[in-house]
């Protein structure tokens, strides 16, 4: 039997999906866009009578992007805001001390949460079960970019992060 005459055989679809960022106080339903984890394995070269030959090293995660909409209500602006003071960050005063607070890891990680849960459901018929899990372990913001302006336009505000983490764990349900 061909694999598109079963009817119950259903792809996962790019739309139905959802990404929690845990700490920051972000509705997911701001989320718009979001890349799934993905990992580059570095290499080591090593010469020998003019050949080379290529050895696998060390595992890197790669970071990734979220395009989120600034809703008025829920702000996200100022919910970035304020992940990066609960990160450290305090903007310098006429006050030394102030002037001490750094980011740190463990502040940023904190502030965002310990993991970042993507997850993505089936349709509705199969009342929007989880199918696919990734917990993204030790995340922190890289990047904000809080968008632009334009008065030709009636688009929604859009903020971009990039986010890093350690490592991601992936778990697979199947309905």
């Amino acid at each position: 039997m061909a694999f598109w005459n079963l009817s119950t055989l259903e792809p996962k679809r790019k739309h139905r999906w959802l990404l929690y960022l845990n700490n920051s106080k972000i509705p997911s339903y701001a989320v718009k866009v979001t890349d799934k984890p993905s990992f580059t394995i570095n290499e080591t070269e090593h010469n020998f009578f003019g050949h080379k030959f290529y050895y696998p090293g060390q595992v890197a995660w790669n970071e990734i992007s979220v395009t989120l909409v600034d809703p008025i209500h829920d702000d996200t602006s100022k919910a970035l805001l304020t992940v990066l003071e609960n990160s450290g960050y305090q903007p310098p005063t006429e006050h030394e001390n102030d002037m001490l607070n750094t980011v740190s890891k463990a502040d940023s990680v904190k502030a965002l949460g310990p993991t970042i849960k993507l997850e993505q459901v089936t349709g509705v018929d199969q009342k929007n079960k989880v199918v696919e899990e990734w917990e993204l372990h030790n995340p922190w913001i890289k990047e904000v970019k809080f968008g632009d302006l334009d008065y030709a336009s009636d688009d929604m505000v859009e903020i971009t992060l990039s986010i890093r983490y350690d490592w991601a764990t992936y778990l697979s349900k199947r309905p």
